[in-house]
């Protein structure tokens, strides 16, 4: 049990660690709130929505999507205009440091736009499902379910740190420039993404 825990610890840190358009949109959530609770929403969506894909892929059931080409087709186009919609609205953000003049995400808007980049993004969904749902046949019974649950472990302590970090360094950015920065740094790596999965789902 403990070497299946330890294993699904490393790995999903391993695969949660690069940056991407859900770390840099959990940090920036964190940097611009006012206090560290109001970007919990974001927090929470992103890790129940990533334990949503890890149950799936170790159950099996999100092999459907690789196995369906229409599927495939509708994952990529939702999540290419979801993806540049809310890179616009991050490049047009404009972080204040008066809390009364900063356009800040509500939480409605955080929890779609969280569950938007956890749950569009075909190459987390094809990561989740060749590493961790693969890794997963390796184990069986208690041992199986002691991998699963250190991998979504991982996940909500990680997002709940990149909340923290983000608050830190928003609390350390007197002038707002730094904030802004990193709004045009997540929308460009936003759009980026969206149009890679567009020139992919164009190859299907």
């Amino acid at each position: 049990m403990i070497e299946a825990m330890l294993h699904g610890f490393i790995l999903a840190f391993g695969l949660i660690l690069p940056l991407g358009a859900q770390n840099v949109f959990i940090f920036n959530q964190g940097a611009v709130q006012p206090t560290l609770w109001r970007a919990i929403p974001v927090v929470i969506t992103a890790a129940v929505c990533d334990a949503l894909l890890i149950l799936l892929a170790v159950l099996g059931v999100s092999l459907v999507v690789l196995t369906v080409s229409w599927l495939k087709m509708v994952l990529y186009a939702v999540g290419v205009c979801f993806l540049l919609y809310m890179g616009y609205l991050t490049w047009r953000n404009k972080p204040s440091v008066d809390s009364q003049d900063a356009e800040r995400f509500s939480p409605k808007r955080q929890i779609m736009f969280a569950a938007s980049v956890s749950l569009l993004n075909p190459h987390a969904i094809l990561d989740t499902i060749g590493v961790i749902g693969t890794s997963s046949l390796s184990y069986a019974g208690g041992e199986r379910w002691g991998f699963t649950l250190a991998c979504i472990l991982v996940s909500c302590l990680w997002f709940f740190s990149l909340s923290l970090a983000g608050r830190t360094v928003g609390r350390l950015d007197s002038s707002g420039k730094l904030l802004g920065g990193l709004n045009m740094a997540s929308a460009l790596i936003m759009w980026g993404v969206a149009v890679y999965m567009a020139w992919m789902m164009l190859s299907l």
